[in-house]
């Protein structure tokens, strides 16, 4: 390969690289919280969520503790910055769950658990990861992926999801 096709190659894959990485995103979360007692813990977790740029709006249901938080088009979140906001506020994850378009779970961050495949122009899938599930929920899926080479590492960067849709 001569000088100039390398280049050309390099460039190439640069480009599908940002391509890919700009249709990535996440369209919306489904945050249950856990340790909230009353509406002021609800309103500082909310408050948390609002202070990200991409957030457009979030939905409170005080009954089961969930966030339903919608985000900008394009968007480049990952489920860490959610779990970062909630124990912020001084609160932890019970469920976080997603929804998103189909080439987000592409990229290498997202490791799938089960065998489900992705259908449509969105999917929603769990992230299974500690920190991200209830302790109880944790222990119970550690021993149900104990295959999975990678979860029981809880490398932070890595998100272990369960297609649900």
């Amino acid at each position: 390969m001569n000088k100039i096709n390398k280049v050309r190659v390099i460039v190439a894959s640069i480009v599908l690289m940002f391509s890919i990485k700009s249709n990535a995103q996440i369209v919306k979360a489904e945050i249950r919280a856990t340790g909230l007692t009353c509406s002021m813990c609800s309103n500082a977790i909310n408050k948390q969520l609002k202070t990200l740029p991409e957030v457009v709006n979030v939905e409170t249901d005080l009954n089961t503790n969930t966030f339903t938080v919608t985000l900008t088009e394009g968007n480049t979140l990952s489920p860490k910055v959610f779990k970062e906001k909630v124990e912020k506020a001084g609160f932890f994850i019970g469920t976080l769950v997603l929804t998103a378009k189909p080439e987000t779970i592409t990229q290498s961050t997202y490791i799938l658990v089960n065998n489900n495949t992705a259908n449509g122009t969105e999917i929603q899938f769990q992230v299974v990861d500690k920190g991200y599930v209830t302790e109880k929920e944790f222990k119970k899926l550690s021993k149900s992926y104990k295959n999975v080479e990678t979860y029981a590492s809880n490398n932070e960067d890595d998100f272990h999801i369960k297609i649900l849709n």
